[in-house]
């Protein structure tokens, strides 16, 4: 396939194919979907369940729905790459590919996460959560009212994630200190 036009002169909007390994390099993203496919699937069919006490729908079904569907993407993703698919060249709406990786955002988000790993057994998870809502938000920028307010919605929204998942859908979650109150 030929990026040139009828004159012969290259089109801008048009990049020459790569050539070599750079044309097949998608394959390394099939090669991880059929890895993670295989993963959740195994891992689903390995389960143990007690059919009784489950409903219609067991804890296998999702697992084996999302395994299915990995590898059905990553078949269909690695037959379009071998006859000569290929993705877009990144270029999001306010991505500017010249400047340089924000690396102190990246590590304090590592840190947070880490912090919240850490902290989810011994304090719980609905103080750990507001630590790492609110650590989430001032690494990403937020500054207004970062001591008042913040932390308030931080707590809020924790409270209320713990509530819905502990309360409602019967995931147990650490409650740490607040185990006797909810």
């Amino acid at each position: 396939m030929s990026t040139a036009n009828d004159t012969g002169t290259q089109r801008p909007d048009e990049r020459p194919r790569p050539t070599g390994l750079r044309a097949y390099s998608e394959l390394g993203v099939c090669g991880l979907l059929l890895a993670v496919g295989i993963l959740v699937l195994t891992d689903a069919l390995t389960m143990e369940t007690v059919a009784s006490a489950r409903g219609p729908v067991g804890p296998r079904t999702v697992p084996l729905v999302v395994g299915t569907a990995l590898l059905v993407v990553a078949v269909l993703l690695a037959v379009d790459v071998m006859r000569g698919g290929r993705g877009e060249a990144e270029g999001g709406e306010d991505v500017d590919l010249a400047e340089p990786a924000d690396w102190r955002t990246v590590a304090l988000l590592a840190g947070v996460f880490l912090a919240f790993a850490a902290l989810i057994d011994p304090l719980g998870f609905p103080v750990a959560g507001a630590l790492l809502f609110w650590g989430s938000a001032f690494a990403l920028g937020s500054r207004t009212h970062a001591l008042t307010r913040d932390p308030l919605i931080a707590a809020g929204l924790s409270l209320l994630t713990y509530a819905v998942f502990h309360l409602l859908l019967g995931v147990q979650l650490p409650g740490g200190p607040l185990m006797g109150v909810m």
